[in-house]
């Protein structure tokens, strides 16, 4: 069986100030066909995959372009046409293919396309014809539309969020579009809109509830794959929203009711639940009284300049309370800086230096922060770990401290994801008392262990946890909260 592989992938947040162009994917995953290194990248599960299920079969894999950037603003019409081309000259090079399995994101917006994963993939269906099977994992962050539903045999979304189970849902992929391949499956689809946008944090209850009962559907004969389409709230598309997902088997369902019914079972069943989703959000002086008065290990998330949403990272709000409130043994990061990063590279370690921090891109990343910092730790071309322990760019990285508050300065923007972010540049976060993390969820299975709190904040920034602030003119309405 002749099977081809790719991936093109970011979360466009269409309210960022900054535009995602191509410089954006080479500095995070750029990897020509058959370029592609002994190691998953975030978006390239399908193709691992493939390699570990086909080549004990006998496959033949053709790996085409892998291609993904930290989440930003609009990307340029010139970055997405040229990188969707080159990932479709790799295929038609591949032809003929009985499958195409792909790495996506979902929430991809471009200049000119509100629906970049829908073109891609109606681009592929044009190519291949309609008896390959073509499917792909996405995140769960998704824009759904049914351009995309049309032009898939089979999508499977992470169940997980932060997403640690990208290889698990890869493997599910691969091994339901062979069984298409062989005809010993028929996927269809049945999508139903919940008429919300939320988060579903399924590190806790209720999310993690209905986590376990997908799983559980899925154990049906006639039930191949149940998602919960989270959506992503700072992109302002007519497809955005929460939505459920139901792939059953045509030759047991064969009119498509069982698959409608429990989706919209589903659905009823989130919407039921819909005020129980949000963490409580303290604004940042009410979260460090709460981080006062607890203690061991506090984790404070600031999602609101979460890079993984489409925040520049430079936000200083949340560093200038900690200076003053005069609140020491704390560690912040990840903070994008590469000016600062710069200085500090040239100034060394040990060094004590005057340096204005943070605040560049605009005013939802507040004002610099000016004091004197001594640079405890310097580290070229740095690497986190990401999600399910998939490479997280941070280029060059500096440990600076003043007052009692380090802070790692990046020269590449990206979430906090791992501890390794502090760890490396010899800072043990479980030994601070305050932890500021720039993230919104995906810290959590990495940080939560070393907490003996975490503690989520509303912070002023690009990613505003207040969407009724945002100035969508694209969206599908009434949507719950912003139509109550």
């Amino acid at each position: 069986m002749r099977v081809f592989s790719a991936a093109l992938a970011t979360e466009t947040n269409t309210f960022g100030p900054m535009p995602t162009d191509i410089t954006s994917f080479h500095e995070r995953t750029y990897f020509r066909s058959s370029e592609h290194p002994d190691a998953m990248q975030m978006h390239s599960g399908p193709l691992w995959a493939a390699r570990q299920i086909g080549r004990p079969r006998g496959w033949t894999l053709i790996e085409g372009l892998v291609a993904a950037a930290v989440p930003n603003g609009i990307v340029t019409r010139a970055a997405y046409e040229s990188l969707r081309d080159e990932l479709l000259d790799d295929l038609r090079r591949a032809l003929p293919v009985d499958m195409v399995l792909l790495g996506l994101h979902g929430a991809m917006v471009a200049d000119g396309y509100d629906d970049c994963e829908g073109d891609l993939l109606a681009c592929v269906r044009d190519i291949v014809g309609a008896d390959t099977v073509i499917g792909a994992t996405l995140d769960s962050h998704t824009h759904l539309s049914e351009r995309m539903t049309q032009s898939a045999d089979l999508l499977i979304w992470w169940k997980e969020y932060p997403h640690t189970d990208i290889l698990d849902r890869a493997l599910e992929l691969v091994e339901l579009c062979a069984a298409a391949h062989a005809k010993q499956i028929v996927p269809q689809a049945a999508v139903v809109d919940t008429g919300m946008i939320v988060q579903l944090h399924t590190t806790r209850s209720p999310a993690r509830d209905f986590v376990a009962r997908a799983k559980a559907l899925e154990q049906r004969d006639d039930v191949l794959s149940v998602s919960i389409v989270h959506g992503f709230a700072w992109g302002d598309t007519p497809d955005m929203g929460t939505k459920v997902v139901v792939y059953t088997d045509a030759r047991i369902d064969r009119d498509g009711s069982t698959g409608r019914e429990l989706a919209r079972a589903f659905a009823d069943e989130l919407w039921n639940a819909r005020e129980q989703f949000e963490p409580p959000l303290p604004d940042v002086d009410r979260a460090l009284d709460l981080a006062i008065d607890t203690p061991g290990t506090v984790v404070l998330a600031d999602g609101a300049d979460n890079a993984g949403g489409g925040a520049p990272s430079d936000s200083t709000f949340v560093l200038r309370r900690l200076f003053e409130r005069k609140l020491t043994d704390a560690c912040v990061g990840p903070l994008w800086d590469p000016g600062a990063v710069r200085l500090a590279f040239g100034a060394g370690e040990g060094a004590t230096l005057p340096l204005r921090v943070g605040g560049k891109i605009g005013p939802l990343s507040g004002d610099p922060l000016d004091a004197t910092w001594t640079v405890r730790a310097l580290k070229r071309d740095m690497v986190m770990s990401g999600l399910a322990g998939t490479p997280a760019r941070l280029g060059d990285c500096a440990l600076i401290e003043s007052a009692g508050v380090e802070v790692v300065i990046s020269s590449l923007r990206s979430q906090a994801f791992s501890v390794d972010l502090f760890t490396q540049l010899g800072c043990d976060p479980a030994t601070r008392r305050f932890v500021v993390v720039k993230s919104s969820q995906h810290f959590y299975a990495s940080y939560a262990p070393i907490a003996s709190r975490v503690i989520y904040m509303a912070v002023r920034g690009v990613v505003a946890h207040d969407i009724s602030t945002l100035p969508y003119r694209k969206i599908a309405r009434p949507k719950w909260p912003l139509d109550r």
